[in-house]
């Protein structure tokens, strides 16, 4: 962006200006910095390529991100619009891959709360697993995962939504057969995808 020319000031750059131009910059490297996260969790929920670029793309374009905007905040509606653009994309795909389990039996082994940490794994520690050299098993196991597992699982333990959450999520974007999904469902397939993942963490450790 170019800088005003003020000639009342000595051909100096106008205060005004200067601050819009930082204000523009700083806007810029916000939108860069969570672009980037959010193409980590769509490549984790619809692969790498082009349909994630476009689902960042809209996910951004619809957040609610500015330069007054606390960076935390910008983050979360930045994944909330993701989510909800992910979700409505994989139904059309196919409806019934994001239907509510019925009778779902609660896991009764591995942990016992839909806590990442007990899992053995931080969720900084899986987005670290996620680009390193564990990238390839751990996409592949995500990639092994049914459609509203890996969803919820991408969506809640490297993009930090709540139960809550991702159960209105579900409901409002995942189409007609999503409508029973409650926080409870949600917690209890998060659980079993931690009970999966650190089943691929006993066995990698093995391997070594």
């Amino acid at each position: 962006m170019s800088h005003e020319f003020n000639p009342a000031n000595n051909g100096q750059t106008s205060e005004p200006a200067a601050a819009g131009a930082d204000a523009h910059e700083r806007l810029d490297e916000l939108i860069g910095q969570i672009a980037a996260g959010l193409y980590s969790v769509a490549s984790m929920l619809l692969g790498e390529g082009e349909e994630s670029v476009r689902l960042v793309e809209t996910a951004v374009a619809a957040a609610e991100v500015s330069v007054c905007c606390d960076p935390a905040k910008a983050r979360q509606s930045s994944l909330l619009a993701l989510g909800a653009a992910a979700l409505s994309l994989l139904a059309e795909r196919d409806p019934d891959s994001l239907a509510a389990p019925e009778g779902l039996e609660p896991a009764t082994t591995c942990i016992e709360d839909d806590d990442l940490a007990l899992a053995g794994v931080s969720s900084d520690a899986l987005k670290k697993m996620i680009g390193g050299p564990e990238r390839g098993r751990v996409r592949s196991w995500l990639a092994g995962l049914p459609v509203a597992m890996r969803t919820i699982f991408v969506l809640r333990a490297v993009g930090g939504l709540t139960s809550a959450e991702m159960a209105a999520l579900l409901r409002e974007h995942g189409g007609p057969q999503a409508a029973a999904w409650s926080p409870e469902l949600t917690r209890e397939v998060f659980r079993q995808g931690l009970c999966s993942l650190t089943s691929q963490l006993i066995h990698a450790s093995n391997e070594a």
